[in-house]
């Protein structure tokens, strides 16, 4: 780096270094001998130091002009602290605070085309985008990307295949060989501990616009670097331009799993929420009864499930349009409005030529005219939100049909949940009637493969620190019952993925049943579990081995904990997080069978310390109340 850095002068030298509002994070820019830009970034706090990214490449490729190669610095455009409070109305924190440090540097290629640089650098992150300035009217076609990721072999990393619908487990990994067809594609987010430091780097991507395709990650030319790679061959934009940010959450685990960095880069609402937005839990028919909502019998029995269990709203799947056995789909509405809950129905995104022919109702989303009438007629019968399934890939194109999609539903205050889709962009920040995503090897695998028979305690303890870090995630949790591969997990392990797993509609999976049969402390928590919070905080954890993780709701905490190994373990638990006061704690855990519960309740301060038990793929609820309230 100092020969490629040899020929900058002191003030070029200070430009090309941006540093955090606290001097934790230093990112350094360098060009080298052949016009190449490099970037790295190094962080250093409470006793963690470390070069978090080492040197690696940036830079961006038009059609009609390479800009990764033969750069020369032009200047400093601007460089500002931004300072941005904002409110989420789900998510894992209400309160947001988004403050970085950032310049814009911009340089120019032999043909003379520019390129902006914007980076801000984080106390716990970095995140970069590439500008093209231009007049508007004219366009352009970026046809590939050279921004690089450097992790050198050894590193501990938790990486996904890449797979359009992002359901694929995320293995422990030391090095950058896959299995199998795309043994060298990976998905976002990506996960990876500084090798022989505390560190640890989440790298994803945020705020694609309709001029953005989605994108992955590819090292099958040097598996040590990891290339953001577009899932075609070119996409059109107008300038200026902007791609999509790209991110990296650096620190400590509870940086990662407790940050808003996502959204934080994502742009303020583009809607009129009005109060019409209201996260919640719901009864949902598909993981039990494959075929259930055709029933309308079936159905009724989950919407009086949602009435008994508090949850406000019921999924009614796919086949509703051909509902039999004593009623059809309005009648259905009618019964859940009477008794209080509110319907939210599945739709696919596809029209019948698609590759899911036959999973109806299909083909009344497409166009900005069907979805339309198709919502105007759900405002009419009083519906809340739909569940809209099975997009196709992350190209351009997909990306402005969830923009469009979102966009149309909040015309006529439509929540959304996006299956079989790409993961979060900070769209619920954009659009909160966005209310979560899919993106996730969820509890309905149970159905399909012995995948999470296998390893769904390790997949599970996973999660909070890779895939539900970036945003909300229908997992569809909470299912004690087997369906056609078994559990493994205990139900405490079960009952505590209601908190561990952030989603803003979550979707309770198992039958009416085995809801209505648990013990009286167990359905009194899923009936008061929120699915949105005002704070999230890491106790303590490690990805696949163990996670706690305390979410308050108002003034109560609410904890889970689980365990991903195939031994018993003991859980720490401290309440440094607490404010003053005494505290009733309300514990249930593992009993010894692992097929019941144990309840107790003991009195926690701030400073305080206990240990909770968990058998192997255990785990652990509570709840934390002011004491006499």
């Amino acid at each position: 780096m100092l020969a490629g850095m040899a020929f900058l002068n002191a003030q070029t030298s200070s430009d090309l270094r941006i540093v955090s509002p606290n001097g934790a994070m230093v990112v350094t820019l360098d060009l080298d001998g052949q016009g190449v830009l490099y970037y790295k970034a190094d962080y250093a706090k409470g006793g963690m130091s470390a070069p978090a990214v080492p040197r690696s490449t940036l830079g961006i490729v038009r059609k009609d002009g390479d800009l990764s190669k033969g750069l020369t610095y032009v200047g400093l455009t601007s460089q500002r602290k931004v300072v941005d409070r904002y409110r989420m109305i789900h998510g894992k924190r209400q309160d947001c605070r988004n403050e970085a440090m950032e310049k814009v540097l911009r340089f120019r290629n032999g043909n003379g085309q520019l390129l902006d640089m914007v980076f801000r650098a984080y106390d716990n992150g970095v995140a970069f985008r590439y500008r093209f300035p231009g007049n508007t009217g004219d366009s352009c076609q970026v046809t590939g990307e050279a921004t690089g990721f450097m992790i050198p072999a050894g590193t501990k990393r938790w990486m996904q295949q890449y797979t359009s619908t992002y359901e694929a487990l995320y293995p422990l990994n030391t090095n950058g060989k896959g299995n199998g067809p795309g043994d060298h594609e990976w998905g976002f987010p990506a996960l990876y501990k500084v090798k022989d430091q505390p560190v640890w780097v989440l790298i994803t991507e945020a705020n694609v616009s309709r001029a953005n395709c989605a994108s992955h990650l590819t090292n099958r030319g040097n598996e040590e670097v990891y290339t953001v790679t577009m899932p075609e061959s070119e996409i059109s934009a107008g300038l200026p331009w902007e791609s999509a940010w790209r991110v990296l959450m650096i620190g400590g685990l509870a940086d990662i799993v407790e940050s808003t960095l996502v959204t934080d880069v994502s742009s303020p609402p583009a809607i009129d929420t009005a109060g019409w937005i209201r996260p919640g839990a719901a009864a949902w028919v598909y993981w039990a009864y494959n075929h259930g909502s055709k029933d309308y019998r079936k159905v009724i029995e989950y919407v009086d499930l949602a009435k008994a269990m508090h949850w406000p709203y019921v999924l009614i799947d796919w086949e509703w349009d051909r509902m039999g056995n004593g009623g059809n789909i309005e009648d259905v509405v009618t019964y859940a409005r009477s008794k209080g809950i509110k319907p939210l129905m599945w739709y696919n995104s596809r029209d019948s030529a698609g590759s899911s022919v036959g999973l109806d109702p299909y083909g009344r989303l497409l166009t900005h005219e069907a979805r339309c009438r198709e919502f105007s007629w759900l405002n009419r019968i009083g519906v809340y939100g739909v569940k809209v399934d099975f997009f196709e890939d992350d190209r351009q194109k997909e990306m402005a049909y969830y923009l469009d999609l979102l966009e149309d539903a909040a015309k006529y205050h439509i929540m959304v949940d996006f299956h079989g889709a790409t993961i979060p962009k900070g769209w619920g920040r954009t659009y909160p009637n966005l209310m979560t995503m899919e993106a996730v090897y969820g509890a309905e695998w149970y159905g399909y493969a012995p995948v999470l028979t296998n390893q769904g305690a390790t997949h599970n303890a996973t999660l909070p620190f890779t895939r539900n870090v970036v945003g909300s995630m229908d997992y569809t949790p909470v299912t004690f019952s087997d369906q056609n591969f078994p559990h493994t997990t205990t139900y405490a392990h079960e009952l505590a993925l209601s908190v561990v797993f952030e989603s803003g509609l979550q979707h309770f999976a198992d039958k009416p049943t085995v809801f209505y049969a648990l013990p009286a402390a167990a359905k009194k928590f899923l009936m008061e579990v929120p699915a949105a919070w005002d704070d999230t905080k890491l106790i303590h954890g490690y990805p696949g081995k163990k996670v706690v993780i305390a979410r308050r709701k108002g003034h109560v905490w609410y904890l889970g904990g689980l365990n991903g190994e195939d031994q018993d373990q003991e859980m720490e638990l401290h309440f440094d997080f607490l404010s003053d006061g005494t505290y009733d704690l309300e514990l249930i855990s593992d009993d010894t069978t692992g097929k019941a519960f144990a309840v107790r309740t003991v009195k926690v301060k701030k400073g305080s310390r206990i240990s909770v038990h968990c058998l192997k793929r255990g785990g652990f609820v509570a709840t934390i109340r002011m004491h006499g309230q």
